[in-house]
């Protein structure tokens, strides 16, 4: 097998065509370099340089061997930086998934962004899928970690963090006498009404938090329809086929049909997103990006005091 060092008196043999320059030039003796030549002849079975009066010139076989031979030590230089940069988490690969909803608020965008302007040595790669099958994703090893409404449970090897905590609210179709009124409504206003939710079976969470939510309130709720993912709700809203219930950031989504109201006395409605990710052997990539997430947290949470004077001075 040819190595290395093999290769580096090759180099300055083609370079330097001359044996006793380039046996200056790497440090040693000319015979051990003829030698070396000669042994790498015999192994791959060509003549490497041809023998003139006044040096070497390599043959085509050469030149084939110098072309190659460059850009293998050029490879091996870099190993270092490539082994430490991996190390680091400036480089590898990140496989992120995300529930469609909680792609619409603009944290999950945002950290991304970051990110890859922050690490763009880091391959990212990302997947759309309802919350069961991003955790088994993460189970399995074909995500690192994932953006969910819904509380993981029974999963001891995944660990779940709280990113932020936002409000739900009532996606009316136009026209709807509870669309005339720009004030709040209290949850129990939509106790006679066709509720549009997410497909429990997708997302669990949500569903299950809407519903008990409505029971708080003194109510069980009218499930007329349930949809596959959150923002295919509001397009059987639009349609007028009933009211949803959705995170407050899917009014990005926008719709002339649809209007969005709050509301009041929820019995604690909210719409939750945390990040899942595997309990052991982070890799340095993931560990980077959880330390971005925890920052952009901190500072978003920071802004909202900062924001809401009320809040910065309770207690």
């Amino acid at each position: 097998m040819i190595d290395l060092h093999r290769l580096r008196a090759f180099v300055a043999l083609a370079e330097e065509g001359n044996v006793t320059r380039a046996a200056e030039r790497l440090g040693m003796q000319q015979p051990p370099l003829t030698r070396l030549l000669r042994g790498m002849e015999t192994e791959l079975g060509a003549i490497l340089m041809h023998r003139l009066s006044r040096g070497v010139r390599p043959t085509e076989g050469g030149k084939a061997l110098l072309a190659e031979a460059r850009l293998i030590l050029a490879r091996a230089a870099k190993l270092a930086d490539i082994v430490q940069k991996a190390d680091r988490g400036e480089q590898g690969s990140l496989a992120l998934g995300f529930t469609s909803s909680a792609a619409l608020h603009p944290f999950v965008p945002a950290v991304l962004r970051r990110f890859r302007e922050t690490l763009p040595g880091v391959a990212v790669t990302l997947d759309e899928a309802g919350t069961a099958e991003l955790v088994d994703a993460l189970v399995h090893g074909a995500l690192d970690a994932a953006f969910v409404r819904s509380p993981v449970k029974g999963q001891p090897s995944l660990q779940l963090d709280m990113v932020l905590d936002e409000p739900m609210l009532a996606a009316i179709p136009a026209g709807h006498p509870l669309a005339m009124t720009n004030q709040k409504l209290p949850l129990a206003a939509l106790a006679a009404e066709p509720l549009i939710l997410y497909r429990r079976a997708s997302g669990p969470g949500l569903h299950d938090a809407i519903v008990t939510a409505c029971r708080t309130q003194g109510f069980s709720p009218i499930i007329a329809q349930e949809a596959p993912r959150l923002p295919a709700t509001l397009s059987l809203v639009a349609a007028g086929l009933g009211i949803s219930i959705v995170p407050a950031s899917m009014q990005r989504l926008g719709g002339d049909d649809i209007v969005y109201r709050g509301l009041s006395r929820s019995g604690g409605l909210s719409a939750p997103i945390h990040i899942a990710t595997r309990r052991l052997h982070p890799s340095p990539a993931l560990t980077r990006f959880r330390q971005m997430v925890d920052s952009l947290r901190r500072a978003a949470s920071g802004k909202q005091v900062k924001d809401n004077p009320k809040e910065r001075n309770a207690g």
